[in-house]
């Protein structure tokens, strides 16, 4: 089984979008950008927020497992993909990538 690296590339806050629908709440995101995870044997890593685990668990899976290109090409690398987590007001983007 190969080691997925989770790899921290862009945050975004829609504040406009928070202003409208959100109610305040003290602590909603810890990630910064360039921060790096390793899933071993496609275990969710220490630190990485359960949110963004459940967005992205199955793709790291399938690439511990050796597969890849998903939607027929979609990647450069066949053996990553680009997933975001599901918050709406400030998503997340990370990339994934099975290492040898």
């Amino acid at each position: 089984m190969k080691n997925v690296r989770i790899t921290v590339i862009r945050k975004v806050c829609h504040q406009d979008l928070m202003a409208l629908y959100e109610n305040p709440i003290e602590h909603a995101c810890d990630m910064e950008e360039g921060r790096v995870f390793l899933s071993q044997k496609a275990q969710k890593p220490l630190g990485l927020c359960d949110s963004a685990w459940e967005s992205m668990e199955s793709f790291v899976v399938k690439l511990a497992n050796g597969e890849g290109n998903f939607y027929d090409g979609w990647m450069k690398n066949p053996y990553s993909a680009m997933i975001s987590c599901n918050d709406g007001f400030r998503p997340v983007s990370f990339y994934l990538e099975a290492l040898d």
